[in-house]
């Protein structure tokens, strides 16, 4: 069986030799401001248009929401006598972006509720969307995009993608503004990665580009948080001063690490992560199992019954260990690098790895996702 595999070495080029070996990034990309974050809403709506794909009559709350909507319409009917294969009840979801404006236009996601088939080529009707304090932020409108379809006839059906969950490009508008809190006296700003080095080097560039020979604005609060006083000549204009501030670069620093993969095979590690002097011997074991069924037939006008015995064999290979001797200050390229010559798959790699950290000599953190 082929399995697919990769392995991913992340090396990182030394830009400033005063931080060390770290990339340089934006705060814009290591920080977000406190209160400044995207809402998510929800809603409860109604996809019609539907190629006899809806839900069918076992999915009760779809005719009663009809019926509902119809009322308001003044038309009345019994939920329990309509059958509709062309409606789907649906959730929408959206997120809202911080500052937004009444009248702003974003993105809505659909997905069916119900037994629907697909959402291919419906209309989402008018649906209010409301955010955790129960409010209406947005209204979602317009036709499903879902992207995929499902086909099919005389009992086989091929799907392709998801059909039931569908998106509105630019098909909610913003009814109320967002509730953000603009900044007035001092920006927070929470780290992406917590880490105290990185939260230090952050207040250190922000007092440097700003105050270099007067009192400090900024001081690290934690390894999550980093406190920034506006300057006085800022007072009136904290927008620039948030921008200029997100366009500092700071060297991030990040723990040693090696994320793991095993579904997939797949290994990520760092130029930060060293090894030890150590010795690896690794082989291989195999053991197969077959098994066989071999059927006996009574002889012509016998009273015997047909037989069927397993019949079952068991083979044993194992391969010779292949040494690698890594010495002081070894990377991890090459220690990948070694492993490949030796022709280590992606999964020996991993159970090497593993022995080696619970041996002391891989230094760094182990992450398996």
């Amino acid at each position: 069986m082929t399995q697919l595999s990769l392995i991913v070495l992340l090396a990182a080029t030394a830009l400033q030799p005063a931080w060390g070996d770290s990339p340089t990034a934006r705060l814009k990309e290591l920080v977000s401001l406190e209160g400044v974050r995207e809402n998510q809403l929800i809603g409860y709506g109604i996809v019609v248009g539907l190629k006899g794909t809806g839900d069918r009559q076992q999915t009760l709350f779809t005719a009663q929401s009809l019926t509902n909507m119809l009322q308001q319409m003044g038309v009345t009917v019994n939920p329990t006598t309509i059958l509709v294969k062309n409606t789907a009840a649906v959730m929408v979801t959206a997120l809202l972006p911080p500052f937004a404006q009444s009248g702003m236009q974003i993105d809505a996601t659909v997905a069916a509720m119900g037994d629907s088939a697909s959402l291919q080529g419906g209309l989402l009707l008018m649906t209010s969307l409301r955010g955790i304090d129960g409010q209406v932020y947005s209204i979602a409108q317009g036709p499903v995009v879902t992207g995929g379809f499902i086909v099919g006839g005389a009992g086989t059906t091929q799907a392709v993608n998801h059909p039931t969950v569908g998106r509105i490009p630019n098909g909610a508008i913003v009814e109320r503004q967002s509730p953000a809190i603009e900044p007035t006296k001092e920006v927070r700003l929470q780290l992406h990665e917590a880490d105290f080095t990185t939260a230090a080097r952050i207040a250190e560039a922000v007092n440097h580009h700003f105050t270099p020979d007067t009192q400090a604005i900024a001081h690290a609060d934690n390894s999550g948080l980093v406190s920034v006083a506006i300057p006085s000549a800022f007072s009136a204009r904290s927008t620039e001063f948030i921008a200029e501030l997100e366009a500092l670069t700071v060297q991030a620093d990040r723990p040693a690490k090696v994320v793991i993969n095993e579904r997939t095979g797949t290994i990520v590690m760092g130029k930060e992560v060293r090894v030890s002097p150590v010795a690896i011997m690794h082989g291989d074991l195999t053991v197969e199992i077959q098994t066989t069924f071999d059927v006996s037939q009574p002889g012509p006008f016998s009273n015997g019954t047909t037989q069927v015995t397993p019949q079952v064999s068991v083979g044993v290979k194992e391969e010779k260990a292949r040494n690698v001797v890594l010495k002081e200050g070894a990377t991890v390229e090459e220690l990948v690098r070694a492993l490949s010559s030796i022709g280590s798959t992606p999964r020996d790699i991993i159970a090497i790895l593993q022995s080696l950290r619970a041996a002391g000599a891989l230094e760094s953190e182990i992450q398996v996702i």
